[in-house]
């Protein structure tokens, strides 16, 4: 099969579209054949010898596609050959075929396309863990997603808003605030100019930025509030007023998604599953897509996100 190499840690020129051997499923695993896989930001990071593969993982970067089962491991139950899914990763999407662990596997929802599905894993997967099972963001809350333009932004404004929250969000533009907005956001902070704490205070943040932010979300959070970063942006140093959370009572919440045990990812994909495919057939939550490139473009697809002009997701497409 071909797939997606990281010739060395630098731009997207290391990528190379290449010969590789086909992967197996072990026990517990299917074998998907892939139609579509997307870009993740996780993805950028370890192109650039950013972020180190988990041990035992594929090599090659993608952490989300879909496609069609193509063989079934030892163990495995209630999965057919041919039957079309989406999956969460740990690595090696940006390939013609990948193994994947049964547990990670989503079904295609209805009335949304296998290729746009590639697209759904990882954003809903990483949402739904984030600001419900661990922040517990109620009907009521206000709730700031920082980066609203992007894969995890778009799902997130549209998740909130369908929990019933007041839901803020910052972004560079006004090309960016508008998109936001049609998605439900109630208030756009352009954080080159503006300070989104103007808008709080907020019960829960999503924090995909790290480093200096995490004095000003301190600082936005109402008491009680609770801040998830999953993101390191701005750098992996920022300051922490202890103040501010002993006597407001305040929980900071780091976590990553690809690190993850696998007993982990299969119990957050079954319940973002149950809970968020309705909102999806529903039409109450969408995926955004910016556009779609060929699997061997991929370097291309990167050279996009660097630039940081894409709203939601880019999909890679096998052909």
């Amino acid at each position: 099969m071909k797939a997606v190499t990281i010739k060395e840690a630098g731009g997207p020129e290391v990528l190379e579209w290449t010969e590789v051997d086909d992967p197996s499923p072990g026990p517990g695993e299917v074998l998907v054949d892939v139609v579509a896989g997307a870009l993740n930001r996780a993805d950028i990071m370890q192109r650039m010898g950013l972020y180190p593969v988990p041990e035992g993982t594929s090599p090659y970067p993608g952490l989300e596609v879909s496609g069609r089962i193509g063989a079934i491991g030892q163990g495995v139950t209630g999965w057919q050959v041919g039957d079309e899914v989406c999956a969460l990763l740990t690595g090696g999407g940006y390939a013609q075929r990948v193994a994947v662990p049964a547990g990670q596997l989503f079904t295609v929802p209805q009335g949304i396309g296998l290729t746009e599905a590639a697209g759904l894993p990882e954003a809903v997967a990483t949402v739904w863990s984030n600001i419900v099972m661990t922040a517990g963001l109620k009907e009521g809350e206000t709730f700031l997603v920082h980066g609203g333009a992007g894969g995890v932004g778009t799902m997130a404004i549209q998740i909130a808003k369908a929990l019933g929250a007041r839901v803020v969000t910052t972004v560079g533009g006004p090309e960016k605030a508008d998109r936001a907005r049609e998605l439900g956001a109630d208030v756009t902070v352009d954080y080159r100019t503006r300070d989104f704490a103007e808008h709080g205070p907020y019960d829960v943040i999503l924090d995909v930025v790290g480093g200096q932010y995490l004095e000003r979300n301190i600082r936005a959070l109402a008491t009680d509030g609770r801040l998830v970063v999953i993101g390191l942006q701005d750098g992996l140093e920022g300051n922490l007023n202890l103040a501010d959370l002993v006597f407001k009572r305040l929980s900071v919440h780091g976590t990553t998604l690809r690190t993850r045990p696998a007993a982990q990812k299969a119990a957050i994909v079954a319940e973002a599953q149950a809970a968020v495919w309705p909102m999806i057939e529903s039409g109450a939550v969408r995926l955004i897509i910016d556009r779609t490139l060929p699997m061997s473009e991929a370097a291309e697809a990167h050279r996009l996100m660097d630039t940081g002009r894409h709203v939601g997701k880019i999909l890679l497409v096998n052909d």
